[in-house]
């Protein structure tokens, strides 16, 4: 039992980091968004190709544009704290009962 204790803590340690990065991802894609970047920048593109398919369905819920502010960033960043202190405390603990 303590190998899948391990793999769900390692597991749990994973998400927390790709979704911490995801959230400086999308705080960097909004502060860019208040300026106008060049499109064919990489890093623009990039930070574009990532953020917009989740800006895209959380747009599609709930729109959230109110006098050319654009709320959905941080309704994205909202739910992945949630997701993190969910998810991975839920994982987390349950490694911990299994061994």
């Amino acid at each position: 039992m303590f190998i899948l204790a391990n793999f769900l803590n390692a597991l749990a340690s994973v998400i927390d980091m790709v979704l911490s990065l995801y959230i400086w991802i999308v705080i960097v894609q909004a502060l860019i968004s208040w300026v106008n970047p060049d499109p064919f920048n990489p890093i623009v593109r990039f930070l574009y190709q990532v953020t917009e398919p989740v800006f895209y369905r959380v747009r599609r819920i709930l729109p959230l544009q109110f006098g050319g502010i654009d709320l959905t960033p941080m309704v994205v960043i909202i739910a992945i704290v949630f997701i993190k202190s969910f998810l991975v405390t839920t994982l987390h603990q349950l490694a911990y009962r299994l061994v």
